[in-house]
């Protein structure tokens, strides 16, 4: 088995194994972020790589965390059930907006401005029901008095990061299952020409209302699975147009069309947060979206494919370079 081979399993041991070395409390916290965060950038990428930008993600986390807190708070229906109803109530908005678009050709920027719709309609009907969601105020779940394994509210983050940690390895699984199936070939093709696609027998309005609907559904979960932890949600964190300007910061950012490029986003956006939390404190509300969208701008415009996918071209093209020196050293073939 070569390095490279080997390399995954070892940095997969290593952050199984990172909690039981490493037990700060803090720095487990911004870990468990990044994965589900990650997690959630990877979800965007699922649509983002093949030319179907949504800026409706927002949306579909804000409907993931809030129906998994009200049904627990309000009918007593455990997560480990209402994360599930979550999702699939994701899945139908998802249809109910794409199918159309994808039915009758709203494609490019007039697809963006109906998801971007979307996440709006999501952020004001949460606002405008604060009798039950808190509005603007934010929303908490309630504590359980019972099992902590049925309310999924775990207190130790250790358990908190194994789930994330899993979480965002089946993110990767998914990633990579959709990159070696058939159906990436059919979405390339949808992306470069959809007439040219269809033509050639690929269902187009299928094959793009698919991979949105995985798409959504992972969102949901992920959104689902920062409610528990958080223990506390408001419009802001979770939904809205500013949590999707997020997710395709972070992918454009670390690499659209490489699997951990989403998550090289999450460790920048996070970290981002942070250190503005830290150094600036209340002085720095917003500033996080400010500096999102200037470093956007300068990674659109001088590094389009990301930290992870310029690094992969600049690899490609070294070896590529290798390989060309050493046929040259060998002389021409003979014939």
């Amino acid at each position: 088995m070569t390095l490279r081979q080997l390399g995954p399993w070892i940095a997969g041991a290593a952050l199984i194994a990172l909690p039981f070395v490493h037990r700060d409390p803090y720095h487990l916290h911004i870990l468990i972020l990044i994965l589900i965060w990650a997690f959630a950038y990877t979800s965007w990428s699922m649509m983002g790589r093949f030319g179907l930008v949504s800026l409706g993600h927002g949306g579909f986390m804000g409907v993931g965390a809030y129906v998994t807190a009200l049904l627990w708070n309000h009918l007593g229906v455990s997560p480990w059930l209402g994360i599930p109803v979550a999702m699939a109530a994701a899945a139908v908005l998802a249809v109910i907006v794409a199918y159309p678009c994808f039915r009758f050709r709203i494609t490019g920027h007039y697809f963006v401005l109906v998801t971007l719709a979307l996440s709006g309609i999501v952020l004001q009907v949460i606002t405008a029901t604060r009798d039950y969601t808190g509005g603007s105020l934010g929303y908490t779940p309630d504590r359980t008095k019972g099992s902590q394994l049925l309310a999924l509210q775990f207190d130790d983050k250790i358990t908190w990061y194994m789930i994330a940690l899993g979480v965002w390895a089946l993110g990767l699984a998914i990633w990579r299952w959709v990159d070696g199936s058939m159906d990436r070939y059919a979405l390339e093709a949808i992306s470069e020409d959809e007439d040219a696609a269809a033509a050639a027998g690929v269902n187009v309005t299928w094959e793009k209302l698919k991979i949105t609907v995985i798409s959504a559904l992972m969102t949901a979960l992920a959104g689902a699975l920062y409610c528990q932890y958080q223990m506390f949600i408001s419009p802001d964190t979770v939904s809205g147009i500013a949590v999707s300007l997020q997710m395709v910061f972070a992918v454009i950012v670390g690499g659209l069309y490489v699997s951990l490029g989403p998550t090289v986003g999450a460790i920048i956006t996070i970290m981002l947060a942070e250190v503005l939390r830290i150094g600036f404190g209340t002085k720095a509300v917003g500033w996080d979206n400010l500096v999102y969208g200037v470093l956007l701008v300068l990674f659109i415009i001088f590094l389009p494919k990301g930290i992870l996918g310029s690094l992969a071209e600049r690899l490609k093209a070294r070896a590529g370079g290798a390989t060309r020196g050493k046929s040259l050293k060998r002389g021409p073939a003979k014939i």
